[in-house]
């Protein structure tokens, strides 16, 4: 069972709800059930009072529904024409965003059609509704994954090649990352940030395995002009080196143009960016790491320095940015960080540094 604090139960599987009924519950007050199938449970629930509880997106027979809804039971129903799960209770992986594309081409995978389906103009409430009600699902089902692991972000920019010294540095970075205990987090996409999961993922590998992953990656430096090959080839680098180690992509749909890392061994992905964003930095309780990026990252530099500047010693996280010259002299962001942090606690948190050994150390597990 997910979680269950005083009179709150949430049952994301069948399997759940049989240990429930098999301790003896009688009632189903407090229970939260999300994404599943009743339909062979009907006896069960005919015998439980289902006053208080809340059903999002299970299957139910007619008879099942109707107990329910007499006795009080709240029923979210299953939205039609959507080309994703509303209520879906765990977070996306690389293979399911992707399905279909070692035989088709990206705009058939199921990535794709789900940010055309976001792009539509004009959309209805019941479009809005579904949009809102899958990034709560997907909140719920980060919550879960992360636990008690102790999380570090790596932000940077989209652009950076395959074969930059800059993509293999950020590599490197998230697989020591990783061998240090902690979980690497990232923004999910391209660039720096599938070279921070690609790091972490092989962790567990011996170090040829990065050189031999960042040869072949190289054959296919960027996203454009094929997704469906940049795709590929990471595809094929994960079938190579197979079970690597844990990482987390959080993405967008908002920026879909820019698709999803496969290097990330869970996904989660939102509509709303705003959302997004917060949930990013919120969850990186070990610190951020910040390589060389644009708007974006510059964005997520100020903030995590607002969440940093209003809390207090026991709450403050690092924030390290990589690279003296490019925070200094070609994105200016370190002066004005450093001029905000002042006297306050987060001055003794913030770094500037040039080495991936400085920016290890400055990450304590």
């Amino acid at each position: 069972m997910r979680r269950q604090s005083g009179r709150l139960v949430e049952v994301d599987t069948l399997g759940q709800f049989d240990d429930l009924v098999a301790a003896g519950a009688t009632r189903m007050r407090g229970w939260r059930m999300q994404d599943v199938d009743l339909r062979e449970r009907t006896d069960a629930l005919l015998s439980l009072r289902p006053g208080g509880a809340v059903l999002l997106g299970c299957d139910l027979t007619v008879t099942a529904r109707t107990h329910l809804l007499q006795g009080g039971a709240l029923i979210f129903p299953d939205l039609p024409d959507l080309p994703f799960d509303a209520y879906r209770n765990r977070l996306y992986s690389p293979e399911e965003l992707y399905a279909g594309i070692r035989q088709g081409r990206y705009a058939e995978t199921p990535d794709a059609m789900i940010y055309a389906w976001s792009g539509q103009r004009d959309p209805d409430t019941s479009h809005r509704l579904a949009r809102a009600l899958h990034d709560h699902a997907i909140d719920e089902a980060l919550e879960e994954e992360i636990g008690c692991s102790p999380a570090v972000g790596v932000m940077g920019g989209h652009q950076t090649p395959r074969d930059h010294d800059d993509y293999r540095h950020a590599a490197e970075l998230g697989r020591g990352l990783t061998r240090n205990g902690l979980l690497v987090v990232t923004g999910g996409g391209p660039g720096a940030m599938e070279a921070a999961n690609l790091g972490g993922y092989l962790a567990s590998h011996d170090d040829q395995a990065l050189n031999g992953a960042l040869d072949l990656l190289a054959t296919v430096p960027a996203f454009r002009p094929s997704v469906t090959r940049w795709a590929r080839r990471a595809l094929a680098v994960r079938d190579r080196w197979p079970r690597g180690a844990a990482s987390l992509g959080i993405p967008t749909w908002f920026y879909g143009q820019e698709p999803p890392n496969a290097f990330a061994s869970r996904i989660a992905k939102y509509f709303q960016n705003s959302l997004r964003e917060d949930t990013l930095l919120r969850h990186c309780d070990a610190g951020i790491v910040f390589l060389p990026g644009a708007a974006g990252t510059v964005q997520e530099i100020f903030q995590d320095a607002c969440e940093n500047y209003y809390a207090d010693d026991a709450t403050v996280t690092p924030m390290i940015l990589v690279g003296e010259r490019y925070w200094t002299e070609q994105v200016p962001a370190w002066p004005l960080l450093r001029a905000l942090a002042g006297t306050r606690p987060m001055a003794r948190s913030v770094h500037l540094v040039d080495t991936l050994d400085d920016a290890l150390a400055a990450i304590q597990p």
